[in-house]
């Protein structure tokens, strides 16, 4: 399958693909496009865009979005979705302390002089680490 996010990824959208790629479809290929880019006129299955199915619901991040939709029960991937969704909603008062840590690479990999191919490859190996911290396998 295809998927399509906004160009500069950073910790949600990165996540989320990572999660595509692993518990969704090993063989998906993303494609990234302007904030401004029309949802309706996304060739793909968009996600974390204004108006995709596929985003932010109430106060979950896409990554714990798409968990849900595809009945991704691991306790690790729950874990990794509250530290994720800290991550990426910085506001909010009940992140975990390692929110922040993550937020920082993350904003890191977003300003670095990388294409955002490199910025989900790099972004990927993180989040295998993440996934292991969080308990999973």
């Amino acid at each position: 399958m295809r998927f399509v996010t906004r160009e500069r990824l950073h910790v949600d959208r990165i996540a989320t693909a990572w999660a595509i790629r692993r518990f969704v479809d090993p063989e998906a290929s993303f494609a990234f496009v302007p904030r401004t880019k029309d949802v309706d006129s996304i060739v793909g299955t968009p996600f974390d865009i204004r108006g995709a199915e596929l985003s932010h619901r109430g106060a979950r991040c896409t990554f714990e979005v798409l968990a849900e939709r595809h009945g991704l029960s691991d306790p690790a991937l729950g874990r990794m979705g509250l530290i994720v969704r800290g991550a990426d909603l910085p506001h909010e008062d009940t992140s975990p302390t390692e929110s922040s840590g993550v937020r920082a690479v993350f904003d890191g990999l977003r300003d670095a002089d990388l294409s955002d191919e490199e910025r989900l490859r790099v972004g990927s190996a993180f989040c295998d680490a993440l996934y292991a911290f969080c308990g999973g396998g």
